[in-house]
């Protein structure tokens, strides 16, 4: 058996700076909690989200039992450096580090200046695997554009608005934060689609991550591939032509009472996501999510540095339990 997961850590900065904790040991408190849920899903392998530093990075792998290695992603905003990477136990080695759109997707307007963005905001990382067993697995992790809208500074200022000015300007920056988050799905997808190469009823692919979207989406469509054979429709277990090429969400997977990755002002979403290839549909029948050990989930608001001391995610580990 092996234990595959993602997760969204939050803001995971060392003390101080821009986003860090305020202090060692609030810090301290977080690498405690995060390695106490790392521990309990029993994960072998695990993409993480929202990687601030590194070196963070490092110090909780060195705080989970046995030998762990890590790697992050090199492409991130300067402003907000999260990224996302791995954290394994098992033999890894890193494959890509994507960015760019695909040709001949265009650039796409990013903001009301009519500037533009031709690349991913955070690098899809993938990373390749070594099973007990010798078998190996595409691990692709990903963090598609916010639905949490931010505004350009006010005259003057130098952080960004968590408030519109009115609601025109919020529409507009919700729909630039959407076409991003597809232009984004496409990115991965054409990934996914190398990785895969019409082989995926062979080759053991998963793309992976928060893709701040719900199942439903048109951005989380875009990643699953040909469609009409997602889990729980009748084309389900109908072998197609497109069965090389296709993702399946595990979302359905999950039981019910689990079905959440994070609540937004109150209200239970699921938008961190497990897309696995045909090789490992029958594989990935157990699936869960985790929430920090103290069982429950914050409900957040649009502004995330009000959790900025909290020594737990605001997200839940979403994992599988991939069959011998």
């Amino acid at each position: 058996m092996t234990v595959v997961g993602t997760w969204n850590i939050e803001n995971f900065f060392k003390p101080g700076g821009d986003f860090g904790p305020k202090d060692k040991a609030a810090y301290d408190a977080k690498l405690a909690g995060l390695a106490a849920t790392i521990r309990t899903s029993g994960a072998d392998v695990l993409a993480v989200e929202e990687v601030g530093d590194p070196d963070a990075l490092a110090e909780l792998a060195g705080r989970l039992d046995g030998e762990w290695s890590h790697t992050t992603s090199a492409i991130f905003d300067e402003k907000h450096p999260i990224r996302v990477g791995f954290l394994s136990r098992l033999p890894l080695e890193v494959i890509a580090d994507r960015a760019p759109f695909p040709r001949p997707l265009a650039p796409i307007q990013a903001g009301d200046d009519g500037g533009t963005a031709d690349r991913m905001g955070r690098g899809a990382l993938a990373v390749r695997v070594t099973e007990a067993d010798g078998r190996k697995l595409d691990l692709v992790a990903v963090h598609l554009k916010s639905k949490l809208l931010s505004f350009p500074p006010a005259p003057g200022g130098h952080h960004s608005r968590f408030q519109p000015r009115d609601e025109g300007e919020r529409a507009r920056v919700a729909a630039y934060a959407l076409y991003r988050r597809a232009a984004e799905a496409v990115t991965a997808r054409a990934l996914a689609d190398e990785l895969l190469a019409g082989e995926g009823r062979s080759r053991q692919v998963i793309v992976m991550g928060d893709l701040n979207d719900e199942p439903e989406s048109a951005t989380t469509q875009i990643l699953l591939g040909p469609p009409g054979s997602e889990l729980g429709t009748p084309g389900a277990d109908r072998p197609d032509k497109g069965d090389g090429s296709r993702l399946w969400n595990l979302a359905p997977r999950i039981p019910e009472g689990e079905r959440f990755s994070r609540v937004f002002h109150q209200r239970h979403e699921l938008i961190d996501h497990l897309l696995v290839s045909h090789a490992l549909v029958g594989r990935a029948l157990d699936v869960h999510t985790l929430r920090a050990q103290d069982g429950g989930l914050p409900s957040v608001t649009d502004d995330p540095a009000d959790r900025r001391d909290d020594p737990a995610s605001d997200h839940a580990m979403v994992f599988t339990r991939l069959a011998a």
